[in-house]
C-alpha cells in the first residue's frame, strides 16, 4: 500500500532551481534511503514530503489527501501526528530537559502533562537513555542528543518518520546507535521512513535507495519497476 506520494515536485529557491520534477511513491512501513550529492535536492524534497515546504509545482498526497494545499497551521498538525521529523542536529530545546523535550509534541497537541511525561520516560527507556532524563541538551553527549531527538520524533507514534541527515553531527559508534534504534522500532511500529543521507553505509539501512542529482531523480539507481522523475516509467 502507497501512503506517501510525490508527482512531479518542482522547489525553486528564487532563480536557483533545487527540485525539477520529483515522482517518488514511500509504501507503508517501507525505509526509504534519499540519497545524492551535497546541493541536489534530497532535503528539500525531504521538506516538501513532511509539509515544511510547499512545492511551486506538482503534488505530494498523503493517504489521497494532498497535503501541499493545505494552510501551514493544518500541516504542522500533521507534522505533530501522522509525520514526526528528526534533523541533522536534534534540534532540541535548550531550556527543557530531555524528558521536557520528547513530552512536547504530545503537549502541543493536548494530552495531559502526566500522561505525556510519561510516554517520554518510556521513548527514553526503550532507546537506552533513561539515565538523561532530567539533563538538558547542552550536557548531553552527541548521541545523547540525537536519541533524545529521536524519541520526540517518534513519541507521537507517526506513521512517516522523516530523518534529514540523522548521523550527520555523529562519529561512527553513535551513528550505528542511532540507525539501528530508528531502524528497530520502525519495523517494530509498520512506520515509513524517508531517510536523506549522502552516505552510502547509511544507506544500507533502507529497503531501497533513490538518487537525486541536479533536482531530479537518477534513473541509473532505480530499478525498472520504480517511479521516475516526472512521472515517467
Amino acid at each position: 500500500m502507497t501512503d506517501l506520494q510525490a508527482r512531479g515536485v518542482v522547489k525553486a529557491y528564487g532563480p536557483t532551481p533545487a527540485l525539477r520534477g520529483v515522482t517518488l511513491d514511500v509504501a507503508e512501513g517501507e525505509i526509504v534511503a534519499v540519497t545524492g550529492p551535497s546541493g541536489c535536492g534530497k532535503s528539500t524534497l525531504l521538506h516538501c514530503l513532511a509539509g515544511i515546504l510547499r512545492p511551486d509545482a506538482g503534488q505530494v498526497t498523503w493517504r489521497g489527501q494532498r497535503i501541499d494545499t493545505w494552510s501551514e497551521a493544518t500541516r504542522s498538525k500533521l507534522r505533530r501526528t501522522e509525520f514526526g521529523v528528526l534533523f541533522q542536529f536534534g534540534q532540541l530545546v535548550t531550556e527543557l530537559t530531555a524528558a521536557e523535550n520528547v513530552a512536547l509534541p504530545l503537549l502541543l497537541a493536548g494530552t495531559g502533562r502526566r500522561e505525556a511525561r510519561t510516554a517520554a520516560l518510556g521513548w527514553l527507556e526503550r532507546l537506552d537513555v533513561a539515565d538523561i532524563v532530567d539533563v538538558r541538551p547542552g550536557e548531553m553527549s552527541g548521541g545523547q542528543q540525537q536519541r533524545c531527538a529521536l524519541a520526540r520524533a517518534l513519541v507521537t507514534e507517526p506513521r512517516v518518520l522523516f530523518a534529514d541527515e540523522p548521523t550527520g553531527a555523529l562519529d561512527t559508534l553513535a551513528g550505528e546507535q542511532v540507525l539501528t534504534h530508528l531502524v528497530r522500532l520502525a519495523r517494530q511500529q509498520r512506520t515509513s521512513v524517508v531517510l536523506v543521507t549522502h552516505e552510502p553505509r547509511i544507506a544500507g539501512y533502507a529497503d531501497r535507495e533513490v538518487t537525486i542529482r541536479d533536482g531530479v531523480v537518477d534513473a541509473t539507481g532505480l530499478g525498472l519497476d520504480l517511479p521516475l522523475a516526472g512521472g515517467g516509467r
